[in-house]
């Protein structure tokens, strides 16, 4: 059974960093895409950034390209996000999530879901 625990949340600044940590367990994730959501009170679940695991090709909305970065630690199987010159805009609950197959910005594309962390970002 597929397990995604994310870590790594927590009150900062504006213009601060953060690192999210999702370690991933209970299968091979070869051929399997990972994404990061995240939800606003009272917004729907927002895409972040996806890599694809076997290549490490990577995939950014809009809203965090050039300030967060994506990337995989094979061998403890698990998946980072690496929060820059973060804003109060960015303050949600962020998702860890996997889909076997091509990378999507889809949220109803990605079976499985990790708890979710917080991340405040104050002004």
């Amino acid at each position: 059974q597929v397990q995604l625990v994310e870590s790594g949340g927590g009150l900062v600044q504006a213009g601060g960093s953060l690192r999210l940590s999702c370690a991933a367990s209970g299968r091979t994730f070869s051929g399997y895409a990972m994404g990061w959501f995240r939800q606003a009170p009272g917004k729907e679940h927002d895409f972040v950034a996806s890599i694809s695991w076997t290549s490490g090709s990577t995939y950014y909305a809009d809203s965090v390209k050039g300030r967060f970065t994506i990337f995989r630690d094979n061998a403890k199987n698990t998946v980072y996000l690496q929060m820059n010159s973060l804003r109060p805009e960015d303050t949600a609950v962020y998702y860890c999530t996997s889909k076997y197959g091509a990378q999507s910005t889809e949220k109803r594309r990605y079976g499985y879901w990790g708890q979710g962390t917080q991340v405040t970002v104050s002004s």
